[in-house]
Parts: C-alpha cells; structure tokens; sequence
C-alpha cells in the first residue's frame, strides 16, 4: 500500500523569496549593520519601514534615479537613512530626535 508523503511542498517562488532575503541582509557590510544597531528602537522602525517600502518602490530600474548603475538595494538603503536624519541628528556617537 502506498504511503502518502506528509511533508509540506513548497513552491518555487516561496523558496526563491525566503534566498533573496536572506541575501539582502547580508548585502549590507558590517559596518553599516553597526550603525543601524545604535539606533534608537524608533529610528531602526523608521529605517526598516523606509527599506521596506523602498524596495518595492524602485523594484524597476527605470524609476532609479542612477537607473541600472545602482542597485535596488542601495537605493533603498539611501532612501531608508534619509528618512532616518529627516527625525534623528547624530550627536557625538548617540542618534538623537531632532526639535
């Protein structure tokens, strides 16, 4: 009699998103990982959010403003610490809200 398999299957695309993920994280060098962990938890929602939303705004290389010289990912990085300093000044090592 055969048995059915009970393992979940998983879709291409699913697994696909889950690598592009994980490569986007490790995209960012060490030293910028660093400087987003001394953000304050308000700054770091505000950069995670701005990344986010970034990220699928500039997904087409048309709508960069350096079109396919720059990557989609350091777009969104720069879009996501401008949004930071738009709220935050950094004084002496510490981010701080700005007046």
């Amino acid at each position: 009699m055969p048995t059915k398999s009970t393992r979940k299957k998983t879709s291409s695309s699913s697994r696909q998103s889950k690598s592009k993920r994980t490569r986007t994280s490790s995209a960012l060098s060490s030293r910028t990982k660093k400087q987003i962990d001394t953000l304050p938890v308000h700054a770091r929602h505000i950069y995670k959010n701005a990344h986010k939303n970034a990220l699928k705004q500039y997904k087409s290389p048309s709508k960069r403003r350096g079109g396919k010289s720059q990557s989609r990912e350091q777009v969104a990085h720069k879009v996501a610490w401008s949004a930071v300093k738009k709220k935050y000044q950094k004084e002496g090592e510490d981010w701080v809200p700005k007046d």
